[in-house]
């Protein structure tokens, strides 16, 4: 019988592969579990095909291109950043692919041909704001991002979010995807001396950005940081014992008790090292996979028309919880959790909202046109493409 042909797109090579390498490996595993229970309609293998997206938007689009047309793959898993994404969503819409897209973003975008596993605005950037607002009593917040359109629109909800609240944003600032120079903007942060910092920066700046905190003398007891980009994965490079004690928001962590968890992080260490960790973007890519699968036995076929019809009504039992799939805009509902990061690059779990969290990809502090509009003028600026010019 012939093979299932699919796609991964990430990043193995640039400053992304810090973050992606390792959700290709998630996406691996998974195809792997399936192959081994005996495949799907009847016996079929899935064969997947990787592709390098190289931390370079134009590559993501060749790459995409290729894996359509030139391969035949019937769904792609993969991308990371939203510039990646967005340089990638013209391709699949005009080719008819199917996208499944793993990480949390900024939301304000809605597409036939992608489902969206991470977190929209309101299960992640929206409840963090809100829990340091209550919780860590703060009302001088400090933004920072690497400058491209996650940050960029992300610290514009977290702004229209902060003043709703009545608290202030004192200082936002933001540096290239990979950029290294980051003393000017902590000097930044200790002149303005916020509540919190709200970061982020992707990619491996933030090593030189946690450093450079440090030796400034800003740790969790006088500025704690909360992160959107940094998970399990990144924090063995971060040096997490300089990191305790900071947070970050997502809808899953590696420490949540459960029978479900402990068997994928069991099957990730078994495949991949028992030093290994697991994040919230690989487990959504992991569960991608597999709601994928489930849609395909539906329909009978791994046709992409067919099956993006009945990726609409998925569910299943996940490493985090329930995990569905939004039939109006095809995000999907997750739970929120708040963690604080600990010595061992693990998270306690200081905040969970204990139930899945309805996708509501356009914050409703703008109505859709005028997110479309900031949308279109941050691509204007920028030339046409979906991160600033090197500076």
């Amino acid at each position: 019988m012939p093979p299932i042909r699919v796609g991964i797109l990430h990043s193995l090579t640039g400053t992304m592969a810090i973050s992606e390498t390792p959700v290709v490996q998630a996406v691996e595993l998974s195809i792997e579990e399936i192959n081994q229970s005996g495949g799907l309609l009847g016996g079929r293998k899935i064969v997947p095909i990787l592709a390098d997206g190289r931390s370079d938007w134009p590559t993501f689009a060749a790459e995409s291109r290729r894996l359509i047309t030139g391969e035949k793959v019937c769904a792609v898993f993969g991308c990371w950043t939203s510039a990646s994404r967005k340089t990638v969503r013209p391709v699949f819409e005009e080719l008819g692919g199917l996208l499944f897209y793993p990480v949390q973003y900024e939301g304000l975008e809605e597409s036939p041909n992608i489902i969206y596993l991470g977190a929209a605005p309101n299960q992640q950037i929206i409840p963090a704001v809100k829990w340091a607002f209550d919780n860590l009593k703060s009302r001088r917040f400090y933004l920072v991002g690497s400058d491209y359109v996650f940050p960029r629109a992300a610290n514009a909800v977290i702004g229209d979010q902060v003043k709703a609240l009545g608290a202030q944003v004192v200082g936002e600032d933001y540096v290239p995807l990979g950029c290294t120079e980051v003393q000017d903007m902590v000097e930044k942060i200790e002149a303005t001396h916020p509540d919190v910092i709200l970061n982020t920066i992707n990619g491996d700046t933030n090593l030189a950005f946690f450093r450079a905190l440090r030796a400034a003398g800003i740790d969790p007891k006088t500025i704690p940081t909360i992160s959107f980009s940094i998970g399990e994965s990144e924090l063995p490079a971060l040096n997490p014992s300089a990191c305790a004690g900071d947070y970050a928001v997502w809808n899953y962590f590696q420490s949540l008790d459960g029978p479900r968890n402990s068997t994928f992080v069991a099957a990730f260490r078994k495949r991949y090292g028992e030093e290994r960790v697991v994040s919230d973007p690989m487990e959504a890519a992991y569960c991608a996979v597999k709601l994928w699968a489930q849609a395909v036995e539906l329909a009978g076929t791994e046709n992409t028309d067919a099956v993006r019809k009945e990726i609409l009504d998925q569910s299943m039992a996940a490493p985090e919880g329930v995990m569905l799939i939004d039939p109006e805009t095809q995000h999907t509902w997750r739970p929120v959790r708040v963690g604080r990061i600990r010595a061992d690059g693990q998270f306690d779990v200081v905040w969970d909202s204990h139930r899945p969290v309805r996708p509501q990809p356009f914050p409703i502090s703008r109505s859709p046109a005028e997110w479309e509009r900031f949308l279109d003028d941050l691509q204007t600026g920028w030339n046409g493409r979906w991160a600033a010019p090197p500076r």
